[in-house]
């Protein structure tokens, strides 16, 4: 029996292998196949079925095509150690088999069929062996869908003789005892395995298709939903069963098993084949992903094999089993709505897409049952993601793919036409459309069934998001199944199985989750109330409304009381509730702190940006600084391509005017200017004071603003009335940052990720229009806020970092000022815990929740973790065995079970009294939980300092000084030549002895360590990989373009493909680069270049322009050829010259009066001389590689021998 998680593993590797093959092949134009895939993709381009990239979709074709041969070699290797194609006759010859390998002596015989195939045909290759085995299934009716000749891609994509070897090679692989690695041979035929191959086979396919397994537990319970009352009432003769997102076939091998069942049951003399084709008849799946059919169709080819008796695929009958390939969003569509492909053909289908022949499979309003689990993700590829939202009405702001498939999935059900029922529809999928403001239009149009046009009646909803499933909920994406039918409403009420405890992790091996145990043994139990879940009749105008809550267990009354209030957040605000700004493409606008530094001509631009992961506890603090190019009146100035922040956002000119808005146009094509940010919302900029928070985060974080900052739309931000006070804004901020809004928030708020696994530490997203909508008591009070804000900002100043940065360059002060920032540190944290504590109760009482004022009226206690009120009674419950102990373990803190002696004694009496009412108090005892709580879960001092101390340092070593010659001229420096500089620097010594807690400094090593990972090489082939350069080529054509575009000349300019982490030779060059590779790294690196008789590593400085990183680069070829370097030594320097060549001619072609040319003109010159010297040629040069990198011998241990 095959070992799942090992073939998947090694066939990974395999994958990469046929993909770096594959993709050599796809840029010859010379082959069929290269050709062939530049005319694809022009056509699918003009018609509008995608608005990829060239590369993006090549590598999407190239994904594809490795994995149809991996999957077709894995339907031989299993066919074969089955004996599923024993007696196989071709053309009227016995095949001698196996083709690829085989347990025992099979992979013997199959390098002697191989060797037999050779020499009858004597021109052949490990390709056309290969092929000879698909063509072989390919011809037999059972087999021909597999390796379909007409759609599959081993038949239009060719695989190189070399590779093809290397696949043979590895499946005849053998372990140490000589038995073949991967056995296939299993008596029960077992499919599960290419399940997992499905799901984690590619990556790139399982980012563009959202693969996920549909688990056994989820797919039975839907299928009894569904498929069970559908048969009872439809009957069998004639029902039909579809899943449009059908994946690796769970579904549709589960709904089959249960047909076939049905019919024996029914006709139990029917011929078994004849049985086998009548359940067959009734499946039907469509998916997008060509694999993905091809699996789902061999899983049920070898079910219908077992079922109908038949041993081999050879003497197998044609089963007619219905899977299509191609995109069911916009198939399903094709025979009812014109699609705007842009002429009067159907949609574009490409070449391995074969939903066509398969007519009328997507139309709507005919099956009895349909089920499945869509994708969820949003859709990268604009236009494709612009034609699903003509076509799907329910696709409405930050849609996912969830809602069109919502609609799709009700619209093939049958509809009741008096002499038939109403098609059953079951399906698990995100429930993000509950809470989100994009699923309005979807619960309040579409699922309320108000609708006639459209009519759907929604029977069952399930709160699946606290069980614990393989690659969902805390693994993944948070679900809600949802059953119905497709007709009008019936009953006033539905099933809702609520959720009351999440599961508490990951079950025992060989367990299922206990959370979707309790759902199916008692979803047809209304009025259930168990540990986790609960089942009641919800009225259904209660779920005509977004958005849906499903928590169970007292959450919905103390929900209800907090919605009591006389007034709303909204009735309080200026205007609406809403982001201020995004840049659209982060990264060219958001480059740090130290970049501004380096170009003082941008430092007007650069502002603190605000996301929402800095909001925490009252503070919005943060060292990013985004360039914002606005001017004090908050609207954008003019470019300016003599500034440096001008000429870095030039770089970036074609992706930020390919920028996509919520409309689907970009700004190249509405004609806007491309150097401002996307959006901008000026209204927000214009008064200072502004009160922001923390849009995804596990609890509800708000901070006041008082200007200065820019925002992303991850921190939105509260607008008062003109005019409001800081009071005014103080009274609000107490009440949005208490554990009562906390909870309120939650119950209307969509589950995003974080620690899943953990109720308080899963995040939420809190958006404006639920934030608008928070209910404000009538009385309010800013001092608690008010105090709150100013131990925040206290707390921010005594930060390593703020120390560091108002510390005047005095060794002697710094020590004292840091031990002194330290122990405030730790009080005035515990001053904040204890403000918090009594906001907190404070607001339990002004919402009418208790009814008795529970704050403390005497001074502040030093409140330390583990010691609020809650937290006691859960050490309580910890010792009782009733809870575990992570909360206390997690935040470093001790539980205790009594109060500190050293409370004063009206404090303690107080804390009693709290406990008291959390245990007769539902809404309080609802409210004192962890997951409402602050957690206070800051970074210890210890840790902010080695940071601030290495940021420092780093800075120290920026100094424009450092970097220029005694004519300050631009100048490479080495390690050692920095070393020196800095040893009798006594600021940067004293840095360095309190990062390195030692007095006897290696500054050498100091050195090396803070440069080696703040620099990115010079020279393109030393910064990326095969796979990132090739990007980076495409990024200089771009440029090129762009530059003709500034000439006059009428240019298409495409946009250029992004960046991944294994394009990059190095971690830490992604980590300064990112996907667009915008240069934020500090220092230059200069690798495999040293001066003489100086071995350390040579670095440059950042904040050069490229005149000066030109002139520093020049001078290192010509110090070689003067130490007599080979041409090999120099290539690498003068490529880095050529690189920067088109720079220098845009920027820098006026003649510097010091040297009587240009830089442009200096450097070109300087360029053909070194080539001239050296003997290079230019494409040499240009296509210098580094040296491949040797595994050298590991040193031995101080004192072996």
């Amino acid at each position: 029996m095959i070992d799942s998680a090992k073939l998947l593993s090694a066939l990974k590797e395999q994958v990469k292998v046929l993909e770096t093959d594959l993709r050599a092949r796809a840029e010859d134009e010379k082959t069929a196949w290269g050709a062939n895939l530049r005319t694809e993709f022009s056509r699918a381009t003009a018609r509008e079925r995608t608005g990829l990239s060239w590369i993006d979709w090549r590598d999407g074709q190239v994904a594809q095509a490795a994995v149809a041969w991996i999957i077709a070699s894995v339907f031989i290797r299993f066919s074969e150690d089955n004996g599923l194609l024993d007696g196989l006759v071709v053309d009227g010859t016995r095949v001698a088999l196996p083709w690829f390998a085989g347990p025992g002596e099979g992979t013997e015989r199959a390098v002697e069929n191989q060797s037999a195939f050779y020499t009858a045909n004597p021109t052949a290759a490990g390709p056309d062996w290969l092929r000879h085995a698909f063509r072989a299934l390919a011809e037999l009716p059972a087999g021909r869908a597999l390796v379909d000749p007409d759609h599959s891609m081993v038949w239009s994509a060719p695989i190189s003789g070399e590779a093809a070897d290397g696949l043979l090679q590895f499946w005849r692989a053998s372990d140490t005892s000589g038995q073949i690695v991967h056995d296939f041979t299993d008596a029960s035929l077992d499919t599960r395995f290419l399940g997992d191959l499905y799901q984690d086979l590619s990556e790139f396919a399982k980012k563009q298709y959202a693969l996920l397994q549909t688990p056994v537990i989820v797919e039975e319970f839907i299928l009894d939903q569904t498929l069970t009352p559908a048969i009872e009432e439809f009957g069998l003769d004639g029902l039909k069963l579809i899943d449009p997102t059908c994946g690796s076939g769970h579904f549709l091998l589960g709904a089959f098993a249960r047909l076939n069942t049905a019919w024996a049951s029914e006709a139990p003399g029917m011929d078994a084949r004849a049985r086998v084709k009548l359940a067959l008849a009734s499946v039907h799946g469509v998916d997008l992903n060509p694999f993905a059919v091809a699996i789902a169709r061999f899983r049920l080819t070898v079910a219908a094999l077992q079922a109908a008796g038949d041993g081999t695929l050879v003497g197998a009958p044609a089963y007619g089993i219905k899977l299509a390939i191609g995109d069911s969003l916009l198939a399903s569509q094709a025979s009812s709505v014109k699609l705007d492909i842009g002429d009067d053909e159907d949609t574009y289908e490409y070449t391995n897409e074969d939903v066509a022949a398969y007519h009328g499979i997507l139309a709507k309003n005919q099956y009895h049952v349909v089920v499945g689990n869509p994708p969820y993700i949003t859709v990268s590829d604009a236009t494709l993601k612009a034609e699903y939202k003509r076509l799907y009405a329910t696709c409405t702001g930050k849609w996912v793919l969830s809602v069109p498939f919502m609609e799709l999935f009700f619209e093939l059900a049958l509809r009741p036409d008096g002499s038939a029922g109403a098609g059953y529809v079951g399906k698990i999928t995100s429930n993000s459309f509950m809470k989100r403001e994009f699923g309005k239009k979807l619960v309040e149009q579409f699922l309320s069934g108000a609708d006639s046009a459209s009519p759907v009646d929604l029977t069952l909803i399930v709160d699946s998001s606290g069980a614990w499933l393989p690659g969902h909920n805390f693994d993944g994406t948070p679900t809600v199944v949802l059953v119905g039918r497709r007709r009008r409403p019936s009953n006033e009420s539905l099933v809702v199985v609520q959720g009351l405890k999440d599961d508490a992790g990951r079950p025992a091996l060989g367990s299922i989750s206990p959370y979707w145990a309790e759902i199916a043994a008692n979803v047809d139990s209304p009025g259930y109330a168990g540990v986790q879940v609960a089942v009641a009749h919800v009225p259904r105008s209660t779920l005509a409304t977004h958005p849906w809550s499903l928590s169970g267990g007292g959450a919905s009354e103390t929900f209800a009381a907090i919605n009591e209030m006389p007034e709303t957040l909204r009735q309080r605000l200026g205007m609406e509730i809403g982001f201020s700004s995004f840049p659209g493409n982060d990264e060219p606008f958001v480059i740090g702190g130290a970049w501004f530094a380096r170009h003082r001509d941008a430092e007007p631009f650069g502002k603190p940006l605000i996301t929402g992961d800095v909001v925490r506890d009252w503070n919005a603090r943060t060292a990013e600084l985004a360039l914002a190019p606005y001017g004090a009146d908050f609207k954008p100035v003019e470019l300016d391509l003599n500034a440096a922040w001008g000429r870095h956002l030039w770089g970036f000119r074609r992706v930020l005017q390919g920028t996509t808005g919520f409309g689907g146009e970009t700004r190249r094509d509405t004609g806007g200017d491309w150097w401002p940010w996307y959006r901008w919302v000026r209204e927000r900029y214009v008064t200072p004071l502004s009160i922001t928070f923390a849009e995804v985060a596990p609890l509800n974080h708000f901070v006041l603003d008082r200007g200065g900052k820019v925002f992303k739309q991850t921190a939105p931000v509260i607008k008062l009335p003109v005019g409001a006070s800081e009071e005014q804004h103080f009274e609000l901020l107490g009440v949005l940052n208490s554990s009562t809004v906390g909870f309120w928030l939650k119950q209307v708020s969509q589950k995003k990720g974080g620690d899943a696994d953990t109720p308080w530490l899963r995040t939420y997203q809190y958006n404006s229009t639920k934030v608008a909508a928070i209910p404000i008591p009538r009385d309010l009070d800013r001092t608690r806020a008010q105090t709150l804000d100013q131990l925040a900002t206290s707390l921010s100043d005594l930060t390593p970092a703020e120390v560091l940065r108002r510390s005047t360059p005095n060794a002697a002060a710094v020590s004292g000022e840091l031990r002194a920032s330290r122990s405030s540190f730790a009080t005035v944290t515990a001053c904040l815990i204890f403000g918090q504590e009594e906001l907190d109760w404070d607001t339990y009482h002004r919402y009418g929740l208790v009814g008795e004022d529970l704050t403390y009226p005497g001074k502040p206690v030093n409140l330390l973790l583990g010691h609020r009120a809650f937290e006691i009674s859960l050490a309580r419950r910890i010792g009782a065995g009733e809870e575990g102990n992570e909360w206390f373990t997690r935040h470093g803190s001790k539980p205790i079970v009594e109060m500190p002696v050293e409370w004063p004694s009206d404090y303690r009496e107080l804390v009693q009294r709290r406990l008291d009412v959390m245990a007769s108090n539902p809404y309080i005892r609802m409210l004192e939980q962890p997951e409402y709580k602050r957690r206070w879960a800051m970074r210890s001092w210890d840790d902010q300092l080695a940071d601030a101390l290495r940021d420092a340092m780093l800075d120290h070593l920026e100094a424009p000084a450092l970097w220029v010659d005694a004519n300050g001229r631009p100048v490479a420096r080495s390690v050692n030549e920095l070393a020196e500089l800095v040893r009798t620097d006594g600021w940067f010594v004293e840095l360095a002895q309190l990062a390195t807690g030692s007095k006897d400094l290696d500054f050498r090593k100091v050195v090396s360590s803070l440069l080696g990972d703040e620099s990115v090489p010079y020279l393109a082939a030393w910064r990326y990989k095969s796979s990132g350069l090739e990007k980076f080529r495409a990024w200089e054509c771009t440029w090129e373009l762009q530059r003709a575009e500034d000439r006059g000349e009428q240019v298409t300019v495409p946009v250029p493909p992004k960046y991944g982490q294994a394009d990059f030779r190095k971690p830490t060059y992604w980590k300064a680069r990112g996907k667009l590779d915008v240069p934020k790294e500090r220092f230059i690196a200069y690798p495999g270049t040293n001066r003489p008789n100086d071995a350390s590593p040579l670095y440059g400085w950042s904040g050069w322009n490229h005149a000066d990183r030109s002139q520093a680069l020049a001078r290192l070829p010509m110090e070689l050829v003067l130490a007599g370097g080979t041409a090999d030594d120099v290539a690498p320097l003068v490529a880095g010259l050529l690189e920067l060549q088109p720079w220098l001619d845009q920027w820098h072609s006026d003649v510097d009066p010091e040297i009587g040319v240009s830089p442009a003109a200096a450097i070109s010159g300087l360029t053909d001389q070194l080539l001239t010297q050296t003997q290079l040629s230019r494409d040499t040069v240009t296509t210098w590689q580094p040296p491949a990198a040797t595994r050298g011998r590991a040193a031995s241990p101080k004192g072996s021998k």
